[in-house]
């Protein structure tokens, strides 16, 4: 008989969720009752394990991702807890990428919110299978059908329960699970761990008769054994139900749901049988997928005796081994000792030690195999997602892609011995966090650091003075503005030297146009071999998308252009490939600064959630911030209100939201698009950043 491939046993998964529905409590439970830990660790008091910096225990926010292993029934977990708050948003996409599943937590108060519907969104992106857990079942306003129906009309989602609350709000006890057709209650008094199983009472039976009813029904659709025992009226077995529901979870036909209070020690066992019966190991997903040096398409499958490869999906300094790169490993295996290759910088790595990973602690080993995740100590040149493979192969994995900042704040050192200090380590914060970025104003020569919103250069910020010991100043938060161009335009670049020295020539002609919204920066050559040989056009490329990254009108990156080279000359003695570089520069500048350039501002899409006496007050206040209003609906007793504003009119809103509802009111908000800054507006913001 063969014997079982030991990756069948294997979940990768992620827990994520909206802001406060209780994500790392979850978490802290899963580990408890895994044995992971011995004492449970609490978000409110600063004592959860995957919270582990000082930002996270202050605030009760998870900021980055923590990873950890645990085992459950003879499975092998491994787990990252992700932020819920949008600031954050590029943990969950790093995360996702290399996930095989997802637990998506809920607030079953506040059901669907915001931020769920992003990492939502995210993992419909990935095409992640997911199972939900409806938590804070013990809250009051707390409800179980409420949070299915929002599944369904909000996420579009496909939403089947199969355990219903046995009560809610301080009257919450137990679950009913729907398949053993069990009641099951957890002992307060060890803490949830002894989970008693009784039959249903006569009062709950209709209830999750009909429920049940409605699962199979569900899953009829997708499996003919159970459809067609569904039809004769025939008892269909608990390992009918679950095989069929874990086909149809898997195909992305359906989303198990459970229910429970993690905070209340409640629910969480049935939730870990969920994920090891329901979610997908690494031998379940299609196999990884990459390409060649030719670009021709690759695949490698998750086993031990392919060629190695694995995706570094995040980066992170540590005071006691230095650099940390988080690695899915995909197919092979890693051991310590061995050198690797980087196709994407064309680099070998030798792989001095591997790590496993719980929260901050390290566990030091031999080697990490497919579809495991752990960490490699001391890359030199990897950074977030790039590829490892076997030294002598080349395959390139697809990368992640992470959003542009929208915000930035002046900073410089407090004293002339932290300047070399700080460019180090606003280095090192930039390698571990691709949404963070750090550059210098050609107009003020002052160092501008950018992120996703306030809160992401508060932690940075607070981070600088704490774990790097970098006493710095910080200016007030910046809009991120870009620049783009309204019209096409045509312009010349010739550069030449005559005299002492290499004599060097290059002329280009480029014509710069308005892309498609979205589209970036886009370079087509046009011209033939006989005009400019191809050995200089990757030379004019880097040029013109050099001079891209600072727009004529005061310096911001352009966005959404698409320049073409149309013509040019060269000289066969003469022509370098620098001089094409300069003169593609030259050019393109000439013809942006032609193209009526414009100024672009972030637009970020908002939902504020207020009591019905606060509406007038806060729609007031978002039309004196050029607010767009796309909605308003009654939802739970609330009003809330949906619509785009620019983020230069933001600053400080959450104050503002706070005095005028009494506190009594919530927003979220999400980068949506880059739109056209009014012309007066845009003229002041001019005067104001050039000074004049």
């Amino acid at each position: 008989m063969a014997t079982e491939n030991p990756l069948i046993r294997v979940r990768n998964i992620g827990i994520m969720a909206h802001i406060d529905a209780g994500k790392t409590t979850t978490t802290e439970r899963i580990l408890f009752y895994t044995g992971r830990s011995h004492k449970l660790g609490e978000v409110h008091d600063g004592t959860a394990v995957m919270d582990w910096m000082e930002q996270e225990q202050e605030r009760g926010i998870t900021i980055t991702s923590a990873a950890t292993t645990c085992f459950w029934q003879g499975y092998q977990i491994n787990v990252i807890d992700t932020p819920g708050h949008v600031d954050f948003t590029v943990e969950v996409e790093r995360c996702l990428r290399v996930l095989d599943g997802v637990v998506a937590v809920f607030c079953a108060v506040g059901g669907v919110e915001p931020q769920s519907e992003t990492v939502w969104r995210q993992a419909d992106r990935y095409k992640i299978p997911r199972i939900a857990f409806v938590n804070k079942m013990d809250r009051v306003g707390a409800s179980f059908s409420r949070c299915l129906d929002q599944l369904e009309s909000q996420l579009g989602a496909s939403p089947v329960a199969i355990t219903l609350p046995v009560g809610s709000e301080d009257q919450f006890v137990g679950v009913v699970d729907l398949i053993d057709q069990k009641l099951l209650k957890f002992d307060d008094a060890s803490m949830g761990q002894v989970v008693t199983e009784e039959a249903v009472p006569d009062s709950l039976k209709q209830d999750s008769s009909a429920a049940r009813m409605a699962l199979v029904e569900k899953l009829a659709d997708f499996d003919e054994s159970v459809m067609e025992k569904f039809l004769n009226d025939q008892e269909i077995a608990p390992g009918e139900i679950r095989a069929a529901l874990r086909n149809a979870t898997l195909a992305l036909n359906v989303v198990p749901v459970l229910c429970g209070s993690a905070f209340r020690n409640k629910g969480v066992q049935p939730l870990l049988d969920a994920i090891t019966w329901y979610l997908p190991s690494p031998v379940d997903v299609p196999p990884v997928e990459g390409t060649d040096k030719d670009g021709a398409p690759l695949i490698r499958k998750p086993e031990r005796s392919e060629k190695f490869c694995g995706l570094v999906f995040k980066l992170q300094s540590d005071p006691y081994v230095g650099n940390l790169s988080f690695i899915r490993v995909y197919s092979g295996e890693l051991k310590a000792g061995e050198k690797v290759f980087n196709p994407r910088k064309h680099k070998t790595e030798k792989i001095s030690k591997l790590l496993k990973l719980h929260a901050n602690k390290r566990e030091e080993v031999s080697s990490i195999v497919a579809g495991d995740i752990g960490a490699i100590a001391g890359l030199k040149f990897t950074r977030t997602g790039d590829t490892l493979c076997e030294n002598g192969d080349f395959i390139v994995l697809e990368t992640i892609v992470f959003p542009e900042p929208v915000i930035g704040v002046a900073i410089e050192p407090k004293t002339k011995a932290d300047e070399k200090l700080l460019a180090d380590t606003l280095e090192k914060i930039a390698h571990e966090d691709p949404s963070f970025k750090v550059t210098v104003s050609e107009e003020t020569g002052q160092t501008i650091i950018s992120g996703m919103g306030e809160l992401h250069l508060e932690i940075i910020v607070d981070r600088l003075i704490r774990e790097f010991k970098v006493e710095a100043n910080v200016g007030r938060p910046q809009v991120s503005y870009r620049e783009t161009v309204t019209r096409n335009s045509r312009a010349e670049g010739r550069f030449e030297t005559l005299g002492g020295g290499k004599e060097q020539y290059g002329h280009v002609e480029v014509e710069i146009a308005p892309g498609a919204k979205g589209s970036g920066k886009q370079f087509n050559c046009l011209v033939d071999e006989t005009q400019i040989p191809v050995r200089f056009v990757e030379s004019i490329k880097k040029g013109v998308l050099d001079s891209l990254d600072s727009g004529p009108i005061i310096g911001y990156p352009m966005l959404d252009v698409n320049v073409k080279l149309v013509g040019g000359s060269y000289d066969e003695e003469k022509s370098t490939e620098m001089a094409f570089g300069v003169a593609a520069t030259m050019a393109c500048r000439k013809a942006a600064d032609q193209a009526a350039p414009v100024l672009l501002e972030p637009i970020m899409e908002l939902e504020i959630v207020t009591p019905d006496e606060y509406l007038g007050d806060v729609i007031n206040d978002l039309n004196r911030k050029r607010a767009q209003i796309n909605g308003v609906h009654a939802e739970n007793g609330r009003q809330v209100v949906r619509g785009k504003a620019p983020l230069a009119e933001l600053f400080g809103f959450s104050t503002d939201l706070r005095s005028a509802t009494q506190g009594r009111a919530t927003f979220t908000m999400l980068f949506s698009e880059f739109a056209e800054v009014p012309a007066r507006r845009a003229e002041a913001i001019i005067h104001k950043i050039k000074g004049v």
